[in-house]
């Protein structure tokens, strides 16, 4: 009889194997990350982290796709946003793409995804479409936002929603260069000069 798997304990097993490595390849990474420092870290056998993952790059992808790691996700978050007041929705949903920014190990990781992508075409194109997934979610809030009257109908939706992806990868990169900053100040000014670059 074949063994039933539960799968929420699946599920829990992966997001486990993920964080751990998500610290070794932000602090090492990915080439100066082994799967038996990954092993180590998530307290697993090698059997059990290539049955979730079949490559040491398989699980770096499902990394930055970020599928497995709970309720954090971009889907989620544009939901929620379309749900609320429509400014505060589209607040709510920069400061989601850009909260990660202020995380321990999160702008390193980007940093490290950043450098992978351009020696793998396959890991570019999954940050591509995650990034224009992000994207489109904007350029509609900030087109909800604009027809409530809550930001200004001289900008234009799409190249709105460019410029405030460039200035979160700047917050990225330089929580990344600078770890003595005050994070948490950075996104307090970023959502404030958003707030009032896009005021009527």
């Amino acid at each position: 009889m074949a063994r039933t798997v539960n799968a929420e304990q699946h599920r829990a097993k992966r997001r486990h194997i993920l964080h751990a490595a998500a610290r070794l390849f932000a602090d090492r990474g990915y080439n100066g990350t082994s799967t038996a420092q990954i092993c180590r870290a998530a307290a697993v056998s090698s059997g059990t982290l290539f049955h979730y993952f079949p490559t040491k790059r398989a699980l770096f992808a499902a990394l930055i796709a970020g599928d497995d790691l709970g309720d954090n996700d971009s889907r989620t978050a544009a939901e929620r946003a379309y749900d609320a007041d429509p400014m505060e929705g589209l607040l709510g949903f920069v400061d989601h793409l850009a909260a990660g920014a202020a995380e321990p190990i999160v702008p390193g990781l980007v940093v490290e995804a950043m450098l992978q992508a351009g020696r793998d075409p396959d890991l570019a194109a999954l940050m591509e479409d995650a990034s224009d997934t992000d994207q489109m979610h904007l350029t509609s809030l900030l087109s909800r936002a604009q027809q409530a009257g809550d930001i200004s109908t001289a900008l234009d939706p799409e190249e709105c929603a460019s410029w405030i992806m460039t200035l979160i990868g700047a917050l990225y990169l330089h929580a990344a260069t600078h770890e003595d900053s005050d994070h948490t100040t950075q996104l307090t000014m970023f959502r404030r000069t958003v707030k009032r670059y896009l005021q009527p």
